[in-house]
């Protein structure tokens, strides 16, 4: 075999190799993860409320190659979380509830992928952390929800640190 034939062979054998390398790799990631559902046990890993007690968003985020998520009893904790300048853990999967689907009071599935929603910040709703930032799948859901109860609709890369204030959550929870 003369030496270009070999090198062409040898570079589309690499190629292939590569391309079917990164298709793994991707359908590993895009296959990712689904969403989970909590039931009445299920705590909050910040703070160890009730995901089922309290009204309004909650979110979950998958962390590297762990198989359960991190869950988080309103938006506001899951916003604070990821704009931590110490978050530092791979992020694989983020989460939220749609809740223009949702029941505000009891919500309950609706997940979809966070960092592709849109948030209204400083509406009249609150959440178990008091003052929270509704998701919405749709943009015209959030400026519909705006409408009706205030605030301002943002993309999730438009959601800022100080935006996602965890101060006096404890003070709007009459049972604690």
């Amino acid at each position: 075999m003369n030496h270009s034939r070999r090198n062409l062979l040898m570079g589309a054998t690499v190629l292939a190799l590569q391309g079917a390398l990164a298709a793994c790799s991707r359908s590993t990631s895009a296959a990712a993860i689904a969403p989970a559902d909590f039931d009445q046990a299920t705590t909050c890993d910040l703070d160890g409320m009730m995901l089922a007690d309290y009204p309004g968003p909650k979110a979950q985020i998958f962390f590297g190659s762990q198989g359960k998520p991190v869950w988080y009893c309103d938006t506001v904790e899951m916003f604070s979380t990821l704009l931590r300048p110490e978050q530092v853990r791979k992020v694989t999967a983020v989460y939220t509830q749609d809740m223009a689907l949702a029941d505000w009071d009891k919500p309950r599935g609706h997940w979809f992928d966070a960092r592709q929603g849109w948030y209204v910040i400083g509406s009249k709703r609150h959440g178990s952390m008091g003052p929270t930032i509704a998701g919405f799948r749709k943009e015209e859901a959030a400026e519909k929800f705006a409408g009706a109860y205030g605030g301002k609709v943002v993309r999730f890369a438009d959601v800022k640190a100080e935006m996602a204030d965890l101060g006096g959550g404890a003070l709007h929870d009459h049972r604690m």
